[in-house]
């Protein structure tokens, strides 16, 4: 039988001589059984391997072990102190279950139990993979350097390969679920796959410098929603985010600068968590309504064309009288009526998503006045980096208005405020 956890061995006769253990244990592989050859008679030992001492040690356990703590048996955490030699066995970060298991065994054969009835293992030295300390962090920034004919380590909590060249995303990164970041910067990447939203531990996402035109639904509906909070889409040729990018709810820093963006997210201000945000170089004529509910840290909206604002030249899409359609979704927002595409048809539920407020508060869906307005953007950031070389930290800002009486009414004091 064996386990695989990390192992400290410390001598109960340390505190004698003036020393102390160091209090980490190391990687390790324990195994139960029996020595090979002439020794084949000499009852059940436990062996410990480790990276350093891949042959191991062994101990005698019949009539040998002293007590079991098993305390924190649950955490991973136990251990076997032995009579001769005077050392605990400390063992942690194991499986609960398999940790069990084997102190199970170790118990039976230190009662003396028939070796027969006994899941012994052969003591023979541990390989490589099995004492060395799983590999998390992988850097690759050359072509040269990717790996082509081997998989990459399971155990990859980061994962960087710049300037590799890779027109696409290789299938083995998807299989790679411990994977927290992931920096794919510099490379020729077209489209992202939608089984990139399986790597359920991804928090950051860098995708600088590549060749996306879009960023999927799929991906915004995936469990990034409830783990992405780093995303680096800057440096590519994407025009437009899609209606679901708003559900990635837990993103806290969004980076999009160098693209071809004609317009941000229309219900950005659903990111409440979003604390910087950068867009610099793009092609902006004005922000979302939506932007104003953001609570942000730092801004970066240089180099957009803004257009002038003029809230005395309006987009007039009013119907009167108001279609039921229109009467039927500014009740179902406005009173929060729960829906569905398992009530609505799905091109219904998409218009309700994107439903404008008008100033009132109230909703519209495509009986509108829209006007733009001017608003400083230290309304929604802390620091604000220029919007132009002028100086300025203002832009434009779209808003809305469910009738032709809250429009004059917001024109009224605008006026006001004008002189």
């Amino acid at each position: 039988m064996r386990l695989q956890c990390e192992v400290e061995v410390v001598s109960r006769l340390l505190p004698t001589c003036g020393l102390r253990g160091r209090g980490r244990g190391t990687r390790a592989l324990l195994s139960l059984g029996r020595p090979p050859g002439r020794a084949r008679g000499g009852g059940v030992y436990l062996m410990v391997c480790t990276a350093r001492d891949r042959v191991g040690a062994r101990y005698k356990v019949q009539e040998n072990i002293e007590r079991f703590f098993t305390r924190f048996v649950e955490e991973g955490k136990a251990t076997v102190r032995l009579r001769e030699p005077a050392v605990d066995v400390c063992l942690s970060k194991a499986n609960a279950s398999n940790l069990k298991n084997f102190l199970s065994a170790v118990r039976l054969a230190h009662q003396g139990t028939d070796i027969g009835a006994l899941p012994l293992s052969a003591l023979v030295p541990a390989k490589t993979s099995e004492v060395e300390k799983p590999k998390t962090k992988m850097i690759i920034t050359s072509k040269r350097d990717y790996p082509l004919t081997k998989n990459f380590p399971y155990s990859l909590e980061h994962l960087q390969a710049s300037y590799c060249k890779l027109a696409r995303i290789d299938m083995r990164v998807l299989c790679l679920k411990k994977l927290r970041k992931l920096d794919l910067s510099h490379n020729h990447i077209k489209q992202l796959p939608a089984t990139i939203g399986d790597l359920i531990c991804l928090q950051e996402l860098n995708l600088h410098d590549n060749h996306l035109e879009s960023f999927s639904g799929a991906l915004c509906s995936s469990t990034l929603q409830k783990s992405l909070q780093f995303l680096d889409l800057s440096q590519n040729k994407i025009k437009a985010l899609p209606i679901q990018f708003c559900q990635l709810r837990e993103l806290v820093n969004l980076k999009l600068d160098d693209n071809e963006l004609i317009r941000l997210p229309f219900k950005i201000g659903q990111l409440d968590h979003l604390r910087f945000l950068s867009a610099a170089r793009n092609k902006l004529p004005f922000l979302p309504s939506d932007f104003r509910k953001l609570c942000l840290e730092n801004l970066d909206l240089f180099g957009n064309p803004f257009e002038q604002p003029n809230p005395l030249v309006p987009n007039i899409q009013l119907k009167i009288p108001l279609t039921l359609l229109e009467c039927a979704a500014r009740a179902t927002v406005n009173y929060r009526i729960p829906y569905g595409c398992h009530l609505l048809p799905s091109h219904l539920c998409e218009d309700l998503e994107v439903a404008k407020t008008c100033q009132c508060g109230s909703a519209c869906l495509s009986s509108f006045i829209q006007i733009t307005v001017t608003m400083n953007l230290h309304h929604v950031a802390h620091t604000v980096v220029l919007v132009d070389n002028m100086g300025g930290t203002e832009a434009p800002i779209i808003c809305y208005f469910c009738s032709l009486d809250c429009y004059s009414q917001f024109l009224d004091r605008y006026l006001q405020s004008n002189g």
